[in-house]
């Protein structure tokens, strides 16, 4: 999947995420999260492996937690990545 445009998913508000996708070269994941000294490693796997399940080796993705769960994190990646790819609606 290509991502074409500059697209968003999720809130700010607490237990959730606010997911950025844009086009890039490669794949670049940011992270900002009160948790990231904890569980930094584990966030970033879980969007890794979301954006990799829909075939993404190419983008710009930020991700600003305030507290949500890795399905949280995978589910917003996955929403906004198929927002900003060539083949959606």
């Amino acid at each position: 999947m290509k991502i074409i445009k500059s697209s968003v998913c999720g809130s700010l508000q607490s237990n959730d995420c606010l997911v950025e996708a844009a086009p890039a070269d490669t794949l670049h994941i940011e992270l900002e999260s009160p948790l990231k000294d904890r569980f930094g490693a584990q966030m970033l796997a879980a969007v890794r492996d979301a954006a990799h399940a829909l075939g993404v080796t190419a983008a710009y993705i930020r991700v600003t937690d305030k507290g949500a769960l890795d399905c949280t994190l995978r589910a917003r990646t996955k929403t906004a990545l198929q927002r900003g790819a060539e083949d959606s609606p």
